[in-house]
């Protein structure tokens, strides 16, 4: 196995693995410890033309935490633990998955600790995806920002699923994910530090994210609106990003605790088909 950076702050590039052969095999061993390893010092890996099932992509996710089915996105038929992250070649101008700055389902109680994004179908250009390192976002802050945000809670909120912040009803979306609009039980507040802490590494990361954010503990909406920004804009320097190319067979695993992603909308036209599982998370600590 040979682990090669991709960016001088995010991501690794991963080959010699073949890991639907390799780690079914050693899903406690060796292989899968290196990985994980991996993941903690770099916080996404990527590896290319793989051959993975439905079974060994989910061997794989196992390595790593205890499968998790997400709510309020509809998985496979008799695939609880996989979405398929689909859009077809008919569908423009719309609003895509993941089509902001994010760290996955950051209002759950627990919220995943990490996924695995396998490419089945690519379009010929665009469709690529990006990734924010959170504890460089963290360390590099400005004094007056670290002193708002540390030791501080963060609300937040499914606001794409409730009703409270629910996107504009003539939002155009996509047809081809089924997903669960207007539950008010995604109106929930849950209060996760603003500044986490990693349970494998001990490194700390600003959690925080403009889809499931609302406030920070003890201020208002209104209030809250101007510090968030700038960690927003903070958090998404270039410097801390990486971008990633898909191909069909490519795989990348990211650190939900320690990464915001985006996935770039600029294919219309054209059909994309990625299958996605997550591993769970544990109630963030500061």
């Amino acid at each position: 196995m040979r682990i090669e950076r991709i960016t001088g702050t995010i991501g690794a590039e991963v080959t010699g693995v073949d890991l639907g052969a390799e780690l079914s095999a050693s899903a406690g061993g060796d292989l899968a410890e290196a990985l994980r390893a991996a993941l903690g010092e770099h916080l996404v890996l990527f590896f290319r033309d793989q051959r993975l099932d439905l079974p060994a992509l989910k061997r794989l996710t196992g390595a790593f935490g205890d499968l998790m089915a997400v709510p309020y996105v509809a998985p496979l038929p008799d695939e609880p633990y996989v979405v398929a992250v689909l859009k077809e070649a008919s569908e423009s101008g719309i609003s895509v998955f993941g089509g902001e700055w994010h760290s996955d389902f950051s209002f759950l109680p627990r919220p995943p600790g990490g996924s695995v994004l396998l490419a089945v179908e690519v379009p010929r250009f665009g469709g690529d995806t990006l990734w924010a390192n959170q504890v460089l976002a963290y360390e590099t802050l400005p004094d007056d920002l670290r002193a708002l945000v540390d030791g501080r809670g963060a609300v937040h909120v499914g606001a794409p699923y409730g009703v409270k912040y629910a996107p504009p009803p003539d939002l155009r979306v996509s047809r081809s994910i089924r997903i669960e609009r207007g539950n008010p039980e995604a109106d929930r507040e849950v209060v996760h530090p603003a500044v986490r802490t990693h349970p494998w590494t001990g490194r700390k990361a600003l959690f925080v994210n403009p889809i499931y954010t609302t406030r920070l503990d003890g201020l208002s909406v209104e209030e809250s609106r101007p510090v968030l920004d700038r960690l927003y804009r903070h958090a998404v320097r270039p410097e801390f990003t990486c971008r990633f190319r898909w191909t069909p067979g490519a795989v990348a695993i990211w650190d939900n605790r320690a990464t915001l992603h985006y996935a770039i909308n600029d294919y219309d036209g054209q059909r994309r088909l990625m299958y996605r599982t997550t591993f769970a998370g544990e109630r963030p600590f500061s």
